[in-house]
């Protein structure tokens, strides 16, 4: 009889530990559609305070979950999911974009955050407002459709880019140009070899939208290189699990002068010189010649744009030939 009571009271003591027992789960949050890891995704769970962060691999360990509770993952710009534990020591979590959301997701140089908790003059420009038509030059999709940002067109030679002023200048001596980031890598403003304009080597129709980054307190993660403001360029991606696509594309334009300068032709000219005292009109031929006849042809044009992309799992690509 002593026995059963000392085996009865030791389950007793047992059932609560059991019922209380924490665990610890690890795992790994990356994106449903391209498979790359989301550093920075808040694993929590439901209804308590404790909770942790993905590192830049996407890898999460938190402990002290109980059984029967829900863990909550979410990040900027992803539909949040919840998945209860049932002891997995292992969670893997596929995060979709929100689209509801994701327009709103605005870079900033140190991350991403909306545009209603930016603190610093940020503005982003989408591929749906982009300026339409035979663009040959990054610089021209954007052109008009900032506040504060000042476009002004080359002078034609080739290569030769717009010149982009945020603000206006600063500087009479040194260069008023911002610093031009294309997905993470600053461009060197010179240029590079043939080319006048660094944006040159950026195919317009792959760029995914703009960031402009205005004031100091928006560019102040690069330095005195953005003393002149910040335009953050995103590229378009393959996606994973995506099949394969092959786009052609093909603008075409037709130029001609709308109106010639009103000069003499050669006979009229001879006359105004025979009338001239002093002058010899013979020397002047008999050629007739309009120059700008010769000089104003009508041209065509056209830009040929072929783009490749595909996703196998976690390998995918992205080609473009311009």
């Amino acid at each position: 009889m002593r026995t059963l009571f000392k085996s009865t009271l030791f389950l007793l003591f047992m059932l609560p530990m059991s019922f209380f027992a924490q665990n610890t789960v690890s795992g790994t949050v990356t994106e449903s559609a391209t498979g790359l890891p989301i550093p920075g995704a808040n694993v929590i769970v439901q209804g308590t305070t404790n909770g942790t962060t993905t590192d830049f691999d996407g890898n999460y360990t938190i402990q002290n979950v109980a059984n029967e509770d829900i863990l909550v993952f979410s990040f900027l710009g992803f539909v949040t999911e919840e998945i209860p534990f049932q002891g997995q020591s292992t969670i893997d979590v596929l995060l979709d974009e929100d689209a509801a959301t994701l327009d709103e997701v605005v870079l900033i140089g140190y991350g991403a955050t909306s545009e209603q908790d930016a603190t610093g003059a940020v503005e982003k420009i989408s591929a749906e407002s982009f300026n339409q038509g035979a663009v040959v030059a990054p610089e021209q999709l954007i052109a008009g459709k900032s506040a504060g940002v000042q476009i002004t067109p080359g002078g034609g030679a080739p290569g030769q880019g717009g010149t982009i002023r945020i603000r206006g200048g600063a500087s009479l001596s040194a260069s008023n140009d911002p610093l031009i980031v294309v997905d993470g890598v600053p461009l060197d403003q010179r240029g590079v070899a043939g080319s006048r304009n660094a944006l040159n080597s950026i195919n317009p129709n792959e760029i995914e939208d703009f960031t402009i980054l205005k004031d100091a307190a928006a560019t102040s993660i690069y330095g005195s290189r953005a003393s002149n403001g910040v335009i953050l360029i995103t590229t378009k991606k393959g996606k994973k699990d995506s099949p394969f696509q092959f786009t052609y594309d093909v603008k075409a334009s037709v130029g001609n002068i709308i109106d010639k300068v009103d000069v003499l032709n050669a006979d009229e000219f001879r006359t105004l010189i025979e009338n001239t005292p002093g002058t010899d009109p013979s020397l002047l031929g008999d050629a007739d010649t309009d120059w700008q006849d010769e000089i104003y042809k009508t041209s065509v044009g056209a830009i040929h744009n072929f783009t490749a992309t595909q996703g196998i799992g976690n390998f995918y690509y992205r080609v473009n030939f311009n």
